[in-house]
């Protein structure tokens, strides 16, 4: 059954605008092939991150990612839209497929239940399983040559994984699964623990401060990835800057209030997060210069 690339852009466009609950807000900034070409990465990255997270036995997990692994050798192959969408948003831009894979990798060390050492250990999953995906973005967005983009938009997605690893802390730990380093819980001297209401344990503020410790760290990755705005073309600038401001203003938030992650999972309210992105819209309207890569 052929699968007209149009219809499967439109099919992930909707998985876009229903699930992407932060990206979908810089994602629509986009100019239309491009924003086209994001959803497409959007819904394959998602449709991976869905298998980490599902129901599924293990085994089942694990030969559905083995799946996803074969289908990114020939993605155009398959009649399966997403894929069909991914395949010509890759011949029409410099998208890094092998990125994809990474994510495979990373989410495979969730299904594994992995748990990290160090604060090094921990950023070698977040390159997989969000640097990766800071790099397929910096394929799809309008750009001037700059050697160094890719380790910007791979910092970038790591300091987005470490927002993600703050706010879920309660979540993880539910499902069984734990990402703070074990040096730094010991550093801090906490035993994550759930109380009868779900709640998490922190008696002494141990918690409380390793959070906000977690949170500066995370800071400087954001200082670092936001490198690469400079070299991105207005509306991709804007994009990127919507997408990294709403986890940097939760990072914000998580870092002065750490002790809220106890027992509830924050976030910013739809009108905040569209204040973002306008923000991001103008301060790139204001700040435009031309970029180089494929025509918008």
């Amino acid at each position: 059954m052929t699968v007209d690339v149009q219809d499967a852009y439109r099919i992930c466009e909707t998985i876009t605008r229903t699930e992407a609950r932060n990206f979908s807000y810089g994602i629509r900034l986009l100019h239309p092939d491009r924003r086209a070409a994001l959803s497409a990465v959007y819904a394959l990255a998602r449709r991976i991150d869905d298998i980490g997270d599902g129901d599924l036995p293990r085994d089942a997990k694990v030969a559905a990612l083995a799946d996803v692994r074969r289908s990114l050798a020939d993605p155009g192959a398959s009649p399966d839209p997403v894929l069909v969408a991914v395949a010509d948003a890759a011949r029409r831009l410099p998208i890094p497929m092998g990125a994809f894979e990474e994510l495979v990798d990373g989410v495979e060390m969730d299904v594994n239940g992995r748990r990290y050492e160090t604060f090094d250990e921990l950023v070698g999953y977040c390159r997989c399983v969000a640097g990766s995906v800071g790099r397929l973005c910096l394929g799809v967005f309008e750009h001037r040559p700059d050697p160094n983009a890719p380790g910007y938009a791979d910092a970038l997605g790591i300091a987005l994984q470490q927002t993600n690893i703050l706010r879920d802390i309660r979540e993880d730990l539910g499902n069984k699964r734990v990402y703070l380093p074990r040096a730094d819980l010991e550093r801090f001297g906490v035993e994550l623990a759930l109380d009868a209401h779900g709640d998490l344990v922190d008696a002494d503020g141990g918690l409380a401060a390793l959070v906000r410790f977690a949170a500066q760290r995370a800071r400087g990755w954001y200082a670092d990835g936001l490198r690469l705005l400079p070299s991105l073309g207005g509306r991709s600038a804007a994009c990127c800057a919507a997408m990294s401001g709403i986890y940097r203003s939760l990072n914000d938030r998580i870092e002065a209030h750490p002790e809220l992650v106890r027992d509830r999972r924050l976030s910013l309210s739809g009108r905040e997060k569209a204040a973002v992105a306008v923000r991001a819209l103008v301060g790139s309207a204001l700040h435009r210069r031309p970029a180089g890569g494929a025509p918008s």
